[in-house]
């Protein structure tokens, strides 16, 4: 099951109101499949988001796939908020320059 969340500031009609507690339904669901799992309770749905999104950079996607898929307009954001390198990242980058400075 995919949950998509579109927020409208309509003020007159104070829809905001309502998307923001769809969002703490969800929340508060996780937070007590997190506890009776046992795992760390601090897990938000958007620090999930966070993860898919290293994950699919970690893994090769596009930018622009990853714009998509996070229903972003702007590359600016997606690459400001949600890549980040990781450590894997890191060390590939390391490896590439390695290799090509030995094949110099």
């Amino acid at each position: 099951m995919f949950i998509t969340i579109k927020i409208l500031y309509l003020p007159k009609q104070r829809r905001i109101w309502a998307i923001l507690s769809s969002i703490k339904t969800i929340q508060n669901r996780m937070r007590r499949l997190l506890r009776l799992s046992g795992l760390n309770e601090t897990l938000t749905p958007h620090s999930l988001r966070h993860t898919h999104t290293s994950l699919l950079a970690e893994a090769g996607v596009g930018i622009h796939e990853i714009m998509e898929r996070l229903g972003h307009q702007d590359d600016e954001i997606t690459k400001r908020v949600y890549l980040h390198v990781t450590k894997t990242m890191k060390k590939e980058a390391a490896q590439k320059f390695s290799k090509l400075m030995d094949d110099l």
